[in-house]
């Protein structure tokens, strides 16, 4: 039995790095006369080089830090943003990425909000240009894939019911595209979550190992936010058939590109959701056991592809077809959901 000699020479020196680092963060914060070296420090600890998943433990010390803190949530995006920025180091930069997902995750409304800002301001930076280079290799693809992800998920806030939903500004709110206040949520929800959808099936951790934990823990995030995520996007889809003949010329020609792309998205999911069945266990991606690929953790939405089934009959053809076929097919569709 061989012994990676490369591999553990890498994680001693990962683990001098780390521990250089952290002393330099608690020499410069004392000498700048800053009260933030605790954050940074967690930081660093929380990104180390060893091939674990973050510890809980480093998590939480970065959120009691930040709230015990004021003003401390631009340094904590800078300090994020600097070791992602200058690591060379796959394991690195994958857990400073999922550094970001947790945060977005386990902060209150409040933070939440603030590391949105701060991204907005540029303080918060995703890049991963650094790894251009190493585009053929999975894992740095997959880190791509991811960061590009999160570009997309920072635009989503967990409402009060605990689910996503698109963040909205002031403007948003106030200014209506449509008569109808139903038809201009399906029309502004509906893009956003194909746009998230979309980045969820970029993230197929093809070619990586399932033993590799740090994807898997990535993974298993990404796959619960696009449960919730789906779940609006299937009601949606539902309130649009239902109000199709309600809408003017122009926004049945917007309706049926947003169901075409939908119809192509429910078939890309199965076949997303086909492949993690097929190369991770379920409980490795933090799924219940008597999960199936096709209802995933959408609870009490049914079946989550029969809302689509209907699709790919609808659009067989060049046109969108006569109100008569749509309302044969709709018919159809309503008699086998009952």
């Amino acid at each position: 039995m061989g012994v990676d000699i490369q591999g553990k020479l890498r994680i001693a020196l990962g683990a001098v790095k780390d521990h250089a680092s952290i002393g330099k963060a608690m020499i410069y914060s004392h000498h700048e006369g800053r009260d933030f070296s605790g954050i940074e420090v967690a930081v660093l600890r929380a990104t180390g080089h060893d091939s674990g998943p973050i510890d809980d433990k480093h998590m939480h010390e970065i959120l009691f830090l930040v709230s015990d803190s004021p003003g401390s949530v631009h340094f904590l995006a800078e300090r994020i943003s600097r070791r992602l920025g200058k690591t060379r180091d796959n394991l690195v930069a994958l857990k400073t990425l999922s550094l970001i997902h947790r945060l977005l995750r386990g902060g209150n409304r409040c933070f939440e909000q603030q590391l949105r800002n701060a991204h907005v301001s540029g303080h918060l930076q995703m890049s991963t240009r650094c790894f251009l280079r190493n585009i053929s290799d999975p894992s740095v693809s997959f880190i791509h894939k991811y960061a590009g992800y999160l570009e997309e998920r920072i635009g989503w806030v967990i409402n009060q019911a605990g689910k996503l939903e698109p963040a909205m500004s002031q403007g948003d709110l106030e200014s209506r595209c449509y008569d109808e206040k139903s038809i201009d949520m399906v029309f502004r929800k509906l893009p956003k979550c194909q746009v998230f959808i979309d980045r969820v099936l970029d993230c197929s951790p093809s070619n990586i190992s399932p033993s590799d934990n740090l994807v898997q823990a990535a993974m298993s995030n990404t796959l619960k936010e696009s449960f919730q995520v789906y779940k609006t996007y299937c009601e949606s889809v539902a309130a649009l058939v239902n109000m199709f003949f309600d809408l003017t010329r122009a926004a049945r020609g917007l309706a049926c590109q947003i169901l075409k792309r939908a119809s192509q998205q429910s078939q890309d999911l199965q076949n997303f959701f086909r492949e993690l069945q097929t190369n991770y266990r379920k409980q490795e991606l933090g799924l219940s056991s008597g999960t199936n690929h096709h209802h995933g953790s959408y609870h009490g939405t049914g079946a989550v592809f029969d809302l689509f089934w209907i699709f790919p009959q609808l659009f067989s053809t060049s046109h969108f077809g006569s109100h008569n076929e749509f309302h044969q097919v709709a018919n159809h569709h309503g008699r086998h959901r009952r």
